[in-house]
């Protein structure tokens, strides 16, 4: 059973310009936010907690050999990635890359996330994901991502760019393509579903691991992304349902034995929690929080 927390390297995925409802962390920055000494002691309490794996959203925290120049001021080197990839494996913690390519968070992607869908784009996506895929070591799931991609999430956005209709089945495939080509498996956000179901279960490969993701307290069926798991599981995708302390402090603990009861042993895969701060000092507490959800929901398994 996967027991993984999402960390992020870069957190350069939301915003692109200023504004009064933006977040502090949302807007992108040309430099990494990101505090070593952090990283390292929420990687042991997370061993600690009994979990085994680590999502890194790596973004433009990497200054990649295929194309340095997306990376931003501080970016951590090739080798360096390396270095902390053992340290993770080290603790018990499998690493997992994520680089989300939904036009609403790929602001990581510096000047080609003005070019997506052309000749540009793709050869830059095939780049950085074989290069992590090499990076990594073939890792057993490559996160892309692919959530909220609509307007009201880039409403805020000086640059909006939506892909829909065939076009984003084009490139979701074009994108598990390369990862698949880097022997990985394709892992993404489920929420394409909530909105186009008829279409998602039509044309969504079973390859793809779906981690639908639900971050409130009601759990009630007529909420789309509650639905999705059962949804999901009656179709036969192989799940890592989401959760996160992002909203209440209460998420994670619930969603444990919701989706258990509903999912399949042999397609439930594991939990991912997602705490959706950037790791900073500042937001030391909401990270520890985060792990001792995970640590609890665990343990009350075993009870």
């Amino acid at each position: 059973m996967i027991w993984a927390n999402l960390l992020h390297l870069s957190c350069n995925m939301w915003g692109d310009r200023e504004a009064p409802d933006i977040g502090e962390y949302v807007t992108a920055r040309p430099y990494l936010r990101f505090d070593d000494d952090l990283w390292r002691e929420l990687l042991g309490k997370m061993a600690g907690a009994g979990m085994n794996m680590v999502v890194i959203d790596l973004g433009d925290g990497v200054r990649y050999d295929s194309h340095p120049e997306i990376a931003v001021d501080g970016a951590w080197t090739v080798s360096r990635l390396q270095e902390e990839l053992a340290i993770a494996r080290d603790l018990g913690l499998e690493p997992i890359p994520k680089l989300n390519f939904s036009t609403t968070h790929d602001t990581w992607l510096g000047p080609y996330s003005k070019c997506v869908s052309t000749d540009a784009y793709y050869a830059v996506c095939r780049d950085l994901i074989a290069e992590v895929c090499d990076i990594f070591g073939k890792p057993r799931f490559f996160h892309i991502g692919m959530d909220e991609e609509g307007y009201d999430c880039q409403r805020n956005f000086e640059y909006v760019v939506i892909r829909q209709f065939e076009l984003w089945w084009r490139d979701l495939y074009y994108l598990v393509d390369q990862v698949e080509s880097g022997g990985s498996r394709a892992w993404i956000w489920s929420d394409y579903l909530w909105g186009h179901p008829d279409e998602f279960f039509n044309k969504m490969p079973k390859t793809i691991v779906q981690s639908d993701w639900y971050y409130g307290e009601a759990f009630g069926e007529s909420d789309a992304a509650v639905r999705a798991y059962t949804d999901l599981e009656s179709h036969g995708y192989d799940q890592i349902p989401t959760g996160s302390n992002f909203v209440n402090a209460v998420n994670f603990g619930l969603i444990v034995p919701y989706c258990r009861k509903r999912i399949a042993p042999e397609r439930l895969l594991g939990f991912l929690q997602t705490p959706w701060f950037p790791t900073l000092p500042a937001c030391r507490d909401h990270h520890l929080r985060a792990i001792e959800q995970v640590r609890k929901a665990k343990d009350e398994l075993s009870l």
